[in-house]
């Protein structure tokens, strides 16, 4: 037998996260001797964290809250996914040399055209400008969409849209995430998207956005997965609007990283279902 590998979640917090169980259901679906394990590493221990896995032969990681952003001084190198997005979640130890990806946004879009079709020409505003928002928005943007972005701080909003511009060539309208704004905007919005971490557990009744504020041609996405159905989709529903959640982002931003790692192709329904299972028994 081929012997161990191991790959992990970085993060603060990590308790809780889905992913090991999706992850391990995907290796043991192909037969893989691979183990994924989640690791809680506060921000001050990052740089230290990231050397102890160069150490110890990681042979892959997933990184989420707060360092997608922060890890990728720490790496060797970048794949364009990540050069473009500024933000890693996913890194492969090649030999040694640490390589960080993203797969967040390619995972984001996937999900959302296999339940709206193609974004092409759709007119979509981005609630955020974090790492997981500048991932989704150059994914977006490469497909075509017509984007605009909202943030709390609209200097980060800014921020962003200038290193689109930079990149891409392509302006991105920024505006604030107050009521009024918002909602003036969301009346020609095809496409909403919640890239924040607003609604997540344990603040489960914040909602940047309510039922008055939306329509009913208006598709609601919200990239948060605990709870699955968050306060932003409840109000979309009242609003008679289309929700999509965020678990399908969360199965094919991993079933991407698993394939950069393995080589091999992630069984997606597995993974799904894995994913279920594991909220099942938090809600159960």
């Amino acid at each position: 037998m081929k012997s161990l590998k191991v790959f992990m979640l970085i993060g603060d917090p990590v308790a809780g996260s889905l992913s090991p169980a999706m992850m391990n259901a995907a290796f043991k679906k192909l037969r893989l001797n691979h183990i994924y394990v989640a690791v809680r590493v506060p921000e001050n221990l990052l740089g230290d964290a990231i050397a102890g896995t160069r150490k110890m032969g990681i042979a892959g990681l997933n990184v989420t809250i707060p360092h997608k952003i922060a890890v990728m001084k720490f790496l060797d190198a970048l794949d364009e996914s990540a050069a473009l997005a500024g933000a890693v979640n996913t890194i492969k130890n090649s030999r040694g040399k640490l390589v960080g990806f993203n797969t967040d946004g390619e995972g984001a879009l996937r999900y959302l055209e296999e339940k709206v079709g193609k974004v092409k020409g759709k007119r979509v505003l981005l609630l955020g400008a974090g790492g997981a928002a500048r991932a989704i928005a150059f994914s977006l943007l490469k497909a075509g969409a017509e984007l605009s972005i909202a943030n709390r701080t609209v200097s980060r909003a800014k921020e962003l849209a200038s290193l689109i511009e930079q990149k891409l060539g392509k302006e991105v309208p920024t505006i604030s995430i107050d009521r009024r704004t918002l909602k003036r905007f969301i009346t020609n919005t095809e496409v909403l998207i919640n890239a924040t971490s607003v609604g997540m557990r344990p603040r489960i009744d914040e909602t940047l956005v309510t039922a008055e504020m939306m329509h009913r041609n208006l598709t609601v996405y919200d990239i948060v997965y605990k709870p699955i159905r968050t306060r932003l989709l409840l109000e979309a529903e009242k609003a008679g609007a289309m929700t999509v959640d965020g678990l399908g982002m969360l199965v094919r931003q991993g079933a991407l990283a698993f394939e950069i790692w393995t080589g091999k192709r992630a069984p997606i329904k597995v993974m799904e279902d894995a994913v279920r299972r594991e909220i099942g028994k938090v809600v159960g």
